[in-house]
């Protein structure tokens, strides 16, 4: 079966198109720009990616092998309901969905388990670790997780695993496709207000999700704000528990997504969790997840409220340890968040010493809201004074390099693909 990916540089379609290949169908895709991931891909086997998505693309590739399935991310969906590639694949009768259904379609297929990692923040991190935990085990596994990590594939099939490790995301409701055995919830705070327009809609979502799954671990906090009651099948932790603390690992958000994956592992293999918790104190981390790019110079994946105390948090045990200050370089992600998120981030960036504020990078942006500057987003701090406007040009490369000449500890905090701060981080100063 040939399947063909459009938006295959995707962090959520990406790894998906790596499983598929693994599994022995043929793959192919697209994207409108290139990027770090569709360099990874292309050097993991899958070669046959086209930049740019108009009809003429398409049409070679399906007249060189029919193409059987047509999987397209929901930004595409959203962004060009009438793109080239899907009024082509429409005409030609081939198979159009969104990844959902070939995910399902390998798992019941390949008579998988699904493990899912939800959530509003942690679930790329929390997936990883669940992931390293069986791989520590010995134990098989196929997954699929939105970064890159050094343990591992973005995504893998193993055609001897009985689980598959999904970071199942709540965007366009993805994740109620799935009836999953086992699931974790690392928080829920409101997010994707496009998608959700109240608070009420995100939490259905959530306790549907719930529903869905034969087992759930989630913590109180979260359980009471879902408003569910533990059962036999609701497992609630206790987020204040002494154990947690024994978690070598930097940072307090940290040490509660391994929790999380600890409990997980321990219901699935047995292994005691003492002994879990000593193989997770070994956990190298994942790209963009405080990810040394040079010597004093960091990159996490932090781009909501939430994100962004776990980030600092961090960030500022690590930098307590040297004795440095922290210093961030922050660029929003989307313009729309940002008119829900305005009066969240209040204290979020506390224990920095400066914040260079960026403009969002822009994407799925509703053309009729207005576009919200870095200077009335600071004002929203309880202290304004730590932050200022900045912009990706040669002066903010000077003030990032002055930084880490006095030794500070610099984090570029960013979420977004191609052209965002992280690739500029990146290229300017690792070239």
């Amino acid at each position: 079966m040939h399947i063909f990916f459009s938006g295959i540089g995707g962090t959520a379609i990406g790894p998906l198109a790596q499983i598929t290949h693994q599994a022995g169908f043929t793959v192919s895709g697209s994207d409108k720009q290139d990027s770090q991931y569709i360099a990874y891909l292309r050097k993991h086997g899958v070669t046959n990616i086209h930049i740019g998505q108009d009809r003429k693309q398409i049409e070679a590739v399906h007249a060189k092998q029919p193409i059987d399935w047509y999987v397209y991310s929901s930004a595409v969906a959203i962004e060009q309901p009438n793109a080239p590639e899907l009024v082509f694949c429409r005409e030609q009768g081939i198979k159009l969905s969104k990844r959902d259904e070939l995910l399902n379609h390998i798992i019941t297929d390949k008579k998988l388990k699904m493990i899912a990692i939800a959530g509003t923040h942690g679930k790329t991190t929390t997936t990883a670790m669940v992931i390293w935990l069986c791989k520590q085990l010995k134990m098989p596994v196929s997954y699929s997780v939105g970064a890159k990590i050094g343990f591992g594939e973005m995504g893998e099939y193993d055609k001897a695993s009985e689980y598959f490790v999904y970071e199942a995301d709540e965007f366009d409701r993805n994740f109620l496709a799935f009836e999953p055995y086992l699931s974790l919830i690392t928080g829920v705070s409101w997010d994707h207000h496009e998608i959700f327009p109240t608070r009420e809609d995100y939490q259905d979502a959530f306790r549907e999700f719930i529903e869905q799954t034969k087992h759930t671990f989630i913590w109180q906090e979260d359980a009471d704000y879902l408003e569910v009651e533990p059962s036999a099948a609701l497992h609630i932790q206790d987020s204040s528990l002494s154990e947690i603390s024994k978690i070598g690992l930097a940072g307090a958000y940290n040490r509660l997504d391994a929790w999380l994956a600890i409990q997980a592992v321990h219901k699935i293999s047995g292994e005691p969790v003492a002994e879990l918790v000593q193989l997770m104190s070994g956990f190298p981390g994942l790209q963009r997840r405080m990810e040394q790019i040079i010597p004093g110079l960091y990159s996490d994946y932090a781009h909501t409220p939430e994100k962004i105390r776990g980030a600092m948090s961090v960030a500022t045990e690590m930098a307590a340890e040297q004795g440095k200050p922290v210093i961030v370089v922050y660029e929003p992600l989307t313009n729309r968040r940002q008119h829900y998120m305005l009066k969240d981030y209040r204290d979020c960036f506390d224990g920095a010493a400066q914040v260079y504020w960026l403009p969002s990078y822009l994407a799925r942006e509703d053309p009729a809201q207005r576009i919200i500057e870095p200077a009335e987003l600071i004002a929203q701090l309880d202290d304004p004074s730590i932050a200022s406007p900045a912009l990706r040009d040669e002066d903010l490369k000077r003030t990032i390099l002055a930084h880490l000449h006095k030794g500070d500890m610099v984090v570029g905090m960013a979420g977004g693909g191609g052209d965002s701060l992280d690739e500029w981080l990146r290229a300017e100063f690792t070239s």
